[in-house]
C-alpha cells in the first residue's frame, strides 16, 4: 500500500477510505502484559524512553495484537523539558516530577541547543519503526503543545488545579510569552526533526487546554499552536498536523479555524451531532470514546463504539478515545474495538 493509500492518510486528506481508519492514545502500555515484561528491562521510565529496542517495541506490540492504522512512537511529552535541561523524573506511584521554573531567570537557565542531540534516541527509534512497521500503517510522531508541557515546567506535576500557572500568565503575561515563545520554537524544531526520520503525521496535545478562559484560550494555546502547525507547513510541506485542546468544549471550533489544523482530536465529552455538524465540514475530526467505556466493556462498549460510527463514519474521521487507555483496560476489550471498527458497517447489525 502506498502513502497516498494509508487511510490514516487519506482521512487527514479530507477523503473517506473504505472505512474509518483507528488507532487509540496510550495503545503501548501497561494494560497489555507484553509491555509490562518489556518494562521491567528499564532502571527508570525516561531511560526506557531512551532506549531504541524497547521503545521501538513496545510501540510494535499493539500493531501485532489488533493492526492499527497507525503507530504512534512510544515517548512522552516531557522528553522536551528534559531535553532543556529541566530536572525531570518519573517517580513510582506518583508520575512525573520537575524541578519547578517560576521566574524569567528560571527560564533563562533552559539550553535549547541541546535538545535535539539529548533526543537523538528518539529520533532513532522513529527512524526505525518507519522501517518495521506494516506498509499500510501510518507512523504519528507527536509532542506537548506548549501550554501543556509549560503547566508541568512550572506546577512541576501534573494533578494540580493550574493556579501558579495560571496566576504567572495573568501577572506577568510578557515573561511567561518568554517561556512560551521558547516552547514554540523548541518544539517545532523536534516534531520537525521527527518527521525527517520518518514520522507521517503529527499530534500536538493540549491536555491542560481546558483551564483556560476564552482569551487566555486564544493567546496560550491557540497561538502558539497556529505557530507550530505554520512552522511545520513551511518545513515539512504535506504532513498533517491533528490537535488534541482536551476539555475545551466548544471552543474546539475556535481552535480548528484559529490554528490551521489538519484534525482535531476530541475528548469524550464533546456531542456526537455538534462534532458532526459543526467540526467535520472544517477538518477531519477523531475520538472520541470513553476510556472508562473501555474498560467495562460488554453492550455498553459495542453501543458506544456503534453510536460514534454511524455518527461520525460518513466524513474525514479516524476512530480513537477521548483520552488514552488506561492500566486497567482488559486487552480484549481493545480487541473487540478493533473489530468492530474493521468490520464496519456490517458491524452495527443487531447493535444499538
Amino acid at each position: 500500500m502506498s502513502p497516498k493509500q494509508k487511510r490514516m492518510l487519506q482521512s487527514l486528506q479530507g477523503t473517506v477510505p473504505d472505512r474509518p481508519p483507528f488507532w487509540l492514545m496510550r495503545q503501548a502500555g501497561r494494560y497489555l502484559p507484553e509491555y509490562r515484561d518489556v518494562r521491567k528491562n528499564s532502571k527508570n521510565f525516561l531511560e526506557f524512553c531512551y532506549t531504541p529496542d524497547l521503545a521501538v517495541e513496545v510501540t510494535l506490540q499493539p500493531l501485532r495484537r489488533y493492526d492499527m492504522d497507525a503507530a504512534i512512537m512510544f515517548s512522552d511529552i516531557l522528553v522536551v523539558p528534559d531535553g532543556l535541561g529541566q530536572k525531570v523524573e518519573f517517580l513510582e506511584g506518583e508520575g512525573p516530577v520537575l524541578e519547578p521554573i517560576r521566574s524569567l531567570d528560571g527560564i533563562k537557565k533552559l539550553e535549547p541547543n541541546r535538545v535535539l542531540d539529548h533526543l537523538a534516541p528518539v529520533f532513532e527509534a522513529i527512524k526505525r519503526l518507519s522501517k518495521e512497521i506494516p506498509k499500510e500503517t501510518a507512523l504519528i510522531g507527536f509532542a506537548g503543545a506548549p501550554w501543556t508541557v509549560a503547566v508541568y515546567m512550572v506546577e512541576g506535576r501534573g494533578g494540580t488545579r493550574c493556579e501558579t500557572i495560571l496566576d504567572w500568565a495573568k501577572q506577568s503575561p510578557d515573561d511567561f510569552q518568554v517561556m512560551t515563545d521558547l516552547l514554540v520554537e523548541t518544539t517545532a524544531t523536534y516534531l520537525a526533526e521527527q518527521v525527517k526520520n520518518g514520522a507521517e503525521i503529527i499530534q500536538l496535545f493540549d491536555s491542560w487546554a481546558g483551564v483556560l478562559d476564552a482569551d487566555e484560550f486564544q493567546r496560550w494555546s491557540i497561538e502558539p499552536t497556529k505557530r507550530i502547525v505554520e512552522r511545520l507547513r513551511d518545513s515539512c510541506p504535506g504532513v498533517p498536523v491533528i490537535g488534541f485542546p482536551r476539555g475545551v468544549g466548544k471552543f474546539a471550533e475556535r481552535f480548528v479555524i484559529g490554528t490551521g489544523v489538519d484534525g482535531i482530536s476530541l475528548d469524550q465529552d464533546t456531542p456526537l451531532d455538534w462534532i458532526a455538524e459543526t467540526l467535520q465540514p472544517k477538518c477531519t475530526v477523531q475520538g472520541n470514546l470513553d476510556n472508562q467505556v473501555l474498560v467495562a466493556g460488554g453492550d455498553a462498549l459495542d453501543k458506544a463504539v456503534i453510536d460514534i460510527l454511524k455518527a461520525l463514519s460518513a466524513g474525514p474521521f479516524i476512530f480513537n478515545l477521548g483520552h488514552g487507555v488506561v492500566p486497567e483496560t482488559p486487552p480484549e476489550h481493545v480487541g473487540r474495538v478493533a473489530e468492530l471498527v474493521k468490520n464496519w458497517p456490517e458491524s452495527s447489525k443487531g447493535i444499538g
